[in-house]
C-alpha cells in the first residue's frame, strides 16, 4: 500500500510587481501552513518523501508545515509541479522510487485537484463529496493504492481523508 498526500500551498499574498511564481504567502496562509503541519504530524503516521513546487508559496507552505513535523522527512524541490497538469504531476510521482512508501506533494490548484479526483474517480462518500466542491488553500487529501509510483492510473485510489486544517 502507497500513501499518496495532496497538500495544496496556504494563502498567497499578491503584491504588486511580483510574479506569479515568486508570490509570498500572506499572513493567514503562515498561520494555515502551520494548522497544515500540525494536522499531519497528528494523522500522517510518517512521510517519507516530501515533493515541493519551486514556486515560493510552496516553498514556504512546507517550510512552515515541516517545522510542526516530529520527524522531517526527505525532501526536494521540484519545478515541475508548478503549472502542472494531472499528466506532468504523473510524470513527477513516475520518478519516485517504489521503496517510498508515502509521498506527500505540495502543489498549486488546478493541478492538485485535478490530481485527487482522477486518481480517485471510482471512490465515493463524504471526503470526496466535499473535494469535488472546493480544494482551497492548504487543503490535504490523503490518497492510498496498491499501484506502483509509476503505474498510478485513473480511478486507482482510494480518497481515505480530505481536510481543510483552520484555526
Amino acid at each position: 500500500m502507497r500513501r499518496l498526500v495532496l497538500l495544496r500551498h496556504a494563502k498567497s499574498d499578491y503584491p504588486i510587481g511580483v510574479a506569479d511564481h515568486d508570490r509570498p504567502l500572506a499572513a493567514r496562509g503562515r498561520r494555515e501552513a502551520a494548522l497544515a503541519g500540525a494536522w499531519l504530524d497528528a494523522n500522517v503516521p510518517s512521510i517519507d518523501l516530501a515533493l515541493v513546487s519551486s514556486a515560493t508559496r510552496t516553498q514556504q507552505t512546507w517550510q512552515i508545515a515541516s517545522a510542526q513535523l516530529a520527524a522531517v522527512p526527505r525532501w526536494q524541490s521540484e519545478a515541475r509541479i508548478y503549472e502542472a497538469s494531472v499528466g506532468a504531476l504523473l510524470a513527477v510521482l513516475a520518478d519516485v522510487d517504489d521503496a517510498v512508501g508515502t509521498v506527500l506533494l505540495v502543489g498549486h490548484n488546478p493541478g492538485t485537484e485535478n490530481l485527487a479526483l482522477w486518481l480517485t474517480g471510482s471512490s465515493n462518500g463524504d471526503a470526496l463529496e466535499r473535494l469535488e466542491l472546493k480544494y482551497p488553500t492548504s487543503a490535504i487529501a490523503i490518497l492510498e493504492t496498491d499501484s506502483s509510483w509509476g503505474e498510478l492510473d485513473h480511478t486507482c485510489a482510494h480518497l481515505r481523508s480530505f481536510v481543510i486544517p483552520r484555526g
